[in-house]
């Protein structure tokens, strides 16, 4: 055969209409993303009939002699499968150069098997100028292991606008760790191809992720700096900790990233390839694009996208949906979408049916999806196991599932069965695990070997644990490294550690950062009538906080600053919420308040209580009140009771009292 010259195919010819949107090379037609390219044209829009009449006006011209027929009836026939009636209309139309007829009886020969002939025609089209045979000649090339040739034809084809091979080189390259497969990656989306438009948007995603992550780890190093030159020593910076919102398998896409140029982050470009890969029904796209739309809080738009990719097959979607309707308080909704989810297979959907048959009680269906999710790959369902039978008292069971779980890596399915051990009194059986989940990042296993370390009077160890989890947010841990810093005297540190865990919800922490910063204050002047009152500071605002979260000393200090300030009402409420809570300090001073009013039955009343529960002032109060009515063998008993309790101020003068009454009673 003649060698082809850069002959016109049929399409440049103008005999037929090119679309408008028809943007690509004149030979190049996109069947499949991921397969060959067979060159032909076909008018737009038309029916069946249309088409019949047009392959029969082809096959009327191919017959008398026209080559561009021929190669136009043989890629018709091509792609209706009929390669039996196609190969002879594609050789001839070869035979007369057409470089178009060339490709596509490589695409024929390649679908009957024979790739190395196919690979010969390929060769022949791509020289004649075919972007398409060249990506197919550098996929052979790829296929056999042949590289550089495989980068030849593939360059080749892409530098021609071809999108197949453009995102074919990319491919490559990134395979090789090369930098420009970024380009023309991003070339191949450009182009209109959905895969690269993908994984163009998951490499600007991955980008934004790293630079948060950057700029978070130099925030922390800004921080430690600047405590360190402030004088703060080694304490730790309190970073939040994020929860993890369960049955989430999306990727994350950051919300900072660094300009790309165009006044564009790396996330916001993410989100824009994302559309357009979905949009061109990418269903991973629309998966990852329904997940940065529900972070954002647009959870209408979230769901269409995980909708149209749930439809396409994605169990991904369709468990996040799910997810979505059980938020908005459409559980039945969740569970056709998570059963649909977990017949495909996802472990994450199996685990939220588990769970939502537990809660309805229906432990032997929630075992069953529990055993699938687990059959699925997914871990939590043997974790979620071991809860099923601890929450059932089948404590062996719950220790073998708990093992399964914690081999696999499960780091609270390992702490958790280092609770069972511990509460069975194997604390050598247990220590392992807790250590074993806290360096694997479980903040609670840190913090229950702080508790370990405790109690067996290690200190400085123990300290170590909860520093490590404060860091990461744990509250109750964040407390007991302040009480650590109070005992050292390190006060500042101590507050800061403070701060941290009273705004986590520690009513402790509360009423000791309110101790601490009450400390430091100047004695306020004693409150006179007619003076108005005073502001609250900072520290009986968190008084305050402490008290209405239950705490009976913050209740009872609460009451005397409001009794300082001569809100007498506000002292009594708060004196009151105390002493029906159990403070013995609270009914003393709800006592006096009442004897200045002139309810002394009362305040005795409340004095009795305080002093039952142990307080000997109030016992010594109702040692004077007997004492004054008469009733000397009561008020002996009460003053008997007050030297017993003390303190020893107390004590004396209840002595005293004591004497006293026993003198009258023996006169």
């Amino acid at each position: 055969m003649d060698v082809m010259g850069d002959k016109a195919t049929l399409l440049e010819t103008g005999r037929f209409a090119q679309s408008v949107d028809f943007a690509l090379p004149a030979d190049l037609v996109l069947p499949e993303e991921s397969g060959l390219s067979v060159d032909s044209v076909g008018a737009a829009g038309e029916d069946e009939t249309g088409d019949a009449a047009e392959e029969a006006r082809q096959r009327l011209a191919a017959e008398a002699g026209d080559a561009e027929a021929m190669s136009v009836l043989g890629a018709m026939l091509l792609r209706r499968g009929d390669l039996d009636g196609a190969e002879p209309h594609l050789r001839a139309a070869t035979a007369a150069g057409d470089r178009a007829a060339a490709n596509n009886l490589g695409v024929l020969l390649h679908q009957r098997g024979y790739a190395d002939e196919a690979a010969s025609w390929w060769r022949i089209a791509a020289v004649a100028g075919s972007a398409a045979a060249a990506h197919a000649l550098g996929r052979h090339h790829r296929e056999r292991g042949d590289e550089p040739a495989a980068e030849y034809w593939l360059r080749q084809s892409a530098e021609q606008g071809h999108a197949l091979g453009a995102y074919a080189l990319a491919d490559l390259l990134e395979h090789r760790s090369d930098a420009a497969a970024g380009q023309w990656m991003r070339a191949a989306a450009e182009r209109g191809h959905r895969e690269a438009a993908y994984r163009l948007a998951r490499a600007l995603d991955q980008r934004a992720e790293r630079e948060e992550r950057a700029a978070v780890r130099e925030g922390r190093r800004i921080a430690r700096a600047a405590l360190e030159i402030g004088g703060a020593g080694r304490e730790p910076v309190r970073e939040g900790h994020a929860a993890v919102r369960e049955g989430r398998s999306a990727g994350r896409a950051g919300e900072s990233g660094a300009d790309n140029g165009d006044g564009v982050t790396a996330a916001e470009e993410a989100e824009q390839w994302y559309r357009q890969a979905a949009a061109r029904g990418h269903r991973r796209a629309a998966l990852h694009l329904g997940a940065i739309l529900e972070r954002r809080g647009e959870l209408k738009e979230a769901g269409r996208w995980y909708l149209t990719s749930a439809k396409d097959g994605e169990p991904r979607a369709a468990c996040a949906l799910g997810f979505l309707l059980r938020d908005a308080g459409d559980t039945e909704s969740a569970a056709v979408w998570w059963l649909r989810a977990a017949q495909d297979g996802d472990g994450n959907a199996a685990n939220a049916l588990g769970a939502l048959h537990a809660e309805r009680g229906e432990t032997q269906t929630a075992e069953r999806w529990y055993r699938a999710a687990m059959d699925a790959g997914d871990v939590n369902g043997a974790y979620n196991l071991g809860l099923l039978c601890a929450e059932q008292g089948r404590t062996a069971q719950a220790e073998q599932w708990y093992r399964r779980a914690a081999y696999a890596g499960h780091r609270e399915a390992a702490n958790a069965l280092a609770i069972l051990l511990l509460q069975v009194g194997d604390a050598a059986g247990a220590e392992p695990w807790f250590s074993k989940a806290a360096e694997s990042g479980s903040v609670d296993a840190a913090f229950n070997l702080g508790i370990l370390h405790a109690g067996r009077g290690d200190d400085v160890t123990a300290l170590v644990w909860y520093e490590r989890a404060a860091a990461a947010g744990h509250t109750e841990a964040a407390l007991q490294v302040a009480i650590a810093r109070l005992r050292d005297g390190d006060e500042r540190a101590a507050e800061r550690h403070l701060r941290c865990a009273a705004g986590g919800g520690s009513a402790e922490a509360a009423y000791r950062l309110a101790a601490v910063l009450d400390a430091r204050r100047p004695p306020a002047p004693a409150h006179e009538l007619g003076e108005p009152v005073r502001e609250k500071n900072e520290c009986e605002e968190w008084y305050e906080r402490a008290a209405s979260q239950g705490h009976r000393r913050a209740q009872v200090r609460v009451g005397m600053l409001a009794a300082g300030r001569g809100d007498v009402v506000e002292a009594a409420r708060w004196y009151r919420v105390a002493a029906e809570a159990g403070s013995r300090n609270g009914a003393f001073n709800l006592g006096l308040l009442l004897a200045r009013e002139g309810s002394e039955p009362e305040a005795a009343m409340w004095w009795a209580r305080a002093a039952d529960a142990g307080h000997g002032r109030a016992a010594l109060r109702l040692a004077l009140v007997y004492a004054r009515r008469g009733e000397l063998v009561e008020g002996q008993r009460w003053a008997d009771r007050a030297v017993s309790l003390g303190p020893a101020e107390v004590a004396e003068r209840a002595a005293r009292l004591r004497d006293a009454l026993r003198d009258e009673l023996s006169a």
